[in-house]
């Protein structure tokens, strides 16, 4: 059974452990972190009031994250939607976790609309995105990845 969890302490050393380069560190988390991820980044972060950190679990295992980060008492922003070991990616974790986050967000929160921010290029992740209804509301390039690359995002939402 998968179920979202509150994230907590203890969880920051297996979220640290799922971020295995500054690539893949900035296609997870755009330029809020630096490379590598640590917990005092984790921890200054984790007390920004408006975010609300979330794990995802299969029974005891824990296989991905995902933040609800509050734009307005009416919007929720998802943000870092992360499945962990690269084993079980395209399994339908992610899918699934952005469906309870959304329905977290609108029984907890009383959200209205959820939005989020998906680098072009990664095609896994928009087509996710797409399939739970969520629409491009517009492009903007210009984005500074780690390897030195310049890439593109998506500004995407939907009504909840």
């Amino acid at each position: 059974m998968l179920k979202l969890v509150a994230f907590t302490e203890d969880d920051i050393d297996v979220l640290i452990d799922w971020v295995p380069s500054a690539e893949f560190n900035h296609l997870w988390s755009g330029d809020r972190f630096n490379y590598p991820l640590d917990t005092k980044q984790l921890a200054a972060h984790l007390q920004t009031e408006e975010v609300t950190a979330l794990m995802l679990c299969h029974g005891n295992q824990r296989v991905g994250y995902i933040e609800l980060f509050r734009e307005s008492e009416t919007t929720y922003r998802l943000c870092r939607v992360l499945i962990g070991e690269a084993a079980i990616r395209g399994m339908g974790y992610g899918q699934k976790m952005v469906e309870l986050a959304i329905e977290h967000a609108r029984k907890q929160f009383h959200a209205e609309r959820a939005k989020l921010t998906v680098f072009e290029h990664n095609h896994h992740a928009r087509g996710c995105y797409e399939s739970l209804g969520f629409v491009t509301d517009k492009r903007r390039s210009g984005f500074h990845a780690a390897n030195g690359q310049i890439w593109s995002a998506l500004y995407m939402s939907k009504a909840i």
